[in-house]
């Protein structure tokens, strides 16, 4: 593959909200999902997993729940200084329920051998403490999960399939969890609706002057 053949897959996918009522092809699912699990990841130990959710049943109850999550937390009195964000956000909650196909992406507990030492270390070691803290703002085994979905929501587009990387569903992390039968050991990370895209958004960038330095 040619640079520039990379560069247009990348500037072309878009994060996709409207889907056409048609069948989504389940091998096109499973190649992205085959490519996800050759993102980078710590150790790898490859503490990912996959559901892959067709029952239209099943998605509309997790719609459901996400609903209901946010219109109790729109209706709280710290929420009435948001405005139009509010509303926009509960009209906009569930939309994930059209979707012909959404992946659940889960997520296996990981520990480095430095976590595992910094964890058995004195709480009273101050150094220490501050180490476990500086390591909590990277979560391994967090970043490893969210490599995948890059690459995940990159093959469903060289297909030609919509997609979205969701984080909001977690206000219903529970519920979902139980409707899926995740097991305790596991994590829900991240909701995939995937389908054929009916939109075509655009969005642009900041100019890379806004977001690189060198320190030469």
């Amino acid at each position: 593959m040619e640079l520039r053949d990379l560069e247009t897959l990348i500037k072309t996918r878009r994060s996709i909200r409207r889907w056409k009522q048609k069948p989504v092809p389940e091998d096109s699912v499973l190649k992205a999902i085959e490519l996800g699990t050759w993102a980078p990841n710590g150790g790898n130990h490859q503490n990912w997993k996959f559901v892959v959710v067709t029952n239209q049943d099943v998605i509309h109850r997790m719609a459901d729940a996400v609903q209901s999550k946010v219109d109790l937390v729109t209706s709280w009195p710290e929420a009435a200084g948001f405005g139009e964000t509010i509303d926009r956000w509960k009209n906009n909650a569930d939309f994930f329920r059209n979707a012909p196909v959404c992946i659940a992406v889960l997520m296996a507990k990981y520990e480095s051998v430095a976590d595992q030492i910094l964890r058995l270390r004195d709480p009273g070691d101050t150094s220490a403490q501050a180490m476990i803290e500086a390591r909590e703002t990277v979560k391994s085994g967090v970043q490893s999960v969210a490599a995948a979905i890059g690459y995940l929501l990159l093959a469903l587009h060289c297909q030609g399939l919509g997609a979205l990387w969701m984080t909001g569903p977690l206000l219903a992390k529970i519920e979902i969890e139980e409707m899926l039968h995740v097991p305790q050991e596991l994590d829900l990370l991240a909701l995939v609706p995937v389908g054929l895209p009916d939109e075509e958004p655009s969005q642009s960038r900041k100019p890379l002057s806004e977001v690189l330095e060198f320190r030469r």
